[in-house]
């Protein structure tokens, strides 16, 4: 029994340390970063786990995103005495509410937080520990939506989830002691994404007060172009590598991964499509000073292909990508606080929806993380030997930026 123990748990770590060794190449963390070797633990780390749920799906023990999900859940951290917490639907939406416990005279701010993960990843447990921060620092009350995820429940479940909530959040603020005029929508990665699409979405909503702000941290917010500077940059870097970023967007669609080059190469997009979008999505708009560090601009014309356009149609909805909306939309956009890392493939999403914002005349509060990478704010709050002092910076300024709305 203990020999055959012994083989089974060789056979595993070969079996884990290829799978992540061929489908992961070698960090590139640039040398400017001061906290690599933590970086590149995490790195490995992350690359074991996709390893292992890979393996563990092969021999039916369990999928491979019930196994990230798991981890990315953690260890919940311990009662809060400074806050009341509550478990509810709103409508058919699951939310677990957050209010401080300390008296106030008058109305408080309310906050909705859409996590991260792609779609098919997070859990309001597995930011807990963001959004009691959010509601003890900034005296807010916070709402974490623990949309559905896919691919139990297909795109674009996770939009619908969250708009439902946050319109019924509005409706009934009054209930949980907010005022309905200081509401602001905030997510991180992809949950920046939902931020963006909810906000578009109740843009001209009469029925409902206007939304005071929304916070996007790195949200992922365009398909049309893989190799703006950041994505170039930036391809090796954790936690988000770019292959990484297409593959997880692809598999959140149910689209067969074999199109990834041909969408690196933008084959993707229709002629007539593509004259559209470089008005808005084009490395032009990039600040000569993010384009120093080891850019190349595209010299070639990509043959379109029909074929993958038409099975990756979806990616050019705004729900999936809001950077795509309309200018009518975008003009009726709130005050936007956006954050931006510089050692993050999308990055330069964040600048060009600055820009979009800023060209309607949207007021736009930009933090950009020197040292940053994406992932960094989630683990902030994890202490000193997981989080990184690029993700502490990040979390006041968007404590600063509450307190003020």
């Amino acid at each position: 029994m203990e020999l055959l123990l012994a083989i089974f748990l060789a056979v595993l770590t070969v079996f884990v340390v290829m799978a992540f060794y061929h489908e992961h190449p070698k960090a590139k963390i640039p040398h400017g970063f001061s906290q690599r070797r933590k970086l590149y633990f995490f790195h490995y780390l992350l690359n074991f786990g996709f390893g292992l749920g890979k393996f563990l799906e092969k021999v039916g023990i369990t999928s491979e995103v019930y196994l990230l999900r798991t981890a990315m859940d953690g260890i919940p951290p311990l009662k809060d005495k400074h806050l009341f917490m509550k478990n509810l639907r709103f409508e058919k939406v699951k939310v677990r509410i957050y209010q401080p416990t300390m008296s106030t005279t008058g109305q408080r701010r309310g906050i909705l937080y859409f996590h991260g993960g792609v779609g098919r990843f997070g859990s309001i447990r597995a930011y807990e520990r963001t959004c009691r921060y959010l509601a003890r620092k900034t005296n807010s009350v916070v709402v974490s939506v623990g949309y559905r995820l896919a691919p139990e429940h297909p795109y674009p479940t996770q939009f619908e989830d969250c708009l439902t909530a946050t319109v019924h959040f509005m409706k009934t603020a009054q209930d949980y002691g907010v005022d309905p005029s200081r509401i602001i929508v905030c997510g991180d990665s992809s949950g920046g994404t939902l931020t963006a699409a909810v906000a578009q979405a109740l843009g001209n909503r009469r029925d409902l007060p206007k939304l005071r702000a929304q916070i996007l941290i790195y949200p992922y917010l365009q398909c049309v172009d893989f190799n703006l500077p950041s994505y170039q940059q930036n391809e090796g870097v954790p936690v988000l590598l770019k292959e990484r970023t297409l593959a997880l967007g692809l598999k959140y669609l149910d689209k067969d991964l074999s199109v990834m080059e041909a969408i690196f190469n933008g084959r993707h997009i229709p002629e007539d499509l593509q004259e559209k979008y470089q008005k808005w999505v084009s490395s032009d708009y990039i600040p000569h000073e993010f384009k120093t560090r080891g850019y190349k601009p595209s010299t070639t014309h990509p043959l379109f292909s029909k074929e993958v356009y038409t099975l990756v149609k979806p990616m050019f909805d705004t729900v999936f990508s809001p950077m795509l909306a309309e200018d009518s939309v975008i003009a009726q956009l709130p005050e936007t606080f956006i954050l931006t890392c510089e050692f993050d493939v999308l990055r330069d999403d964040g600048l060009l929806y600055k820009k979009r914002l800023e060209d309607h005349g949207i007021k736009v509060t930009w933090c950009h993380l020197e040292e940053g990478f994406h992932g960094t704010v989630f683990l902030a709050l994890y202490g000193e030997l997981i989080g990184f002092r690029s993700g502490s910076k990040g979390l006041a300024k968007i404590v600063n930026f509450l307190r003020l709305m």
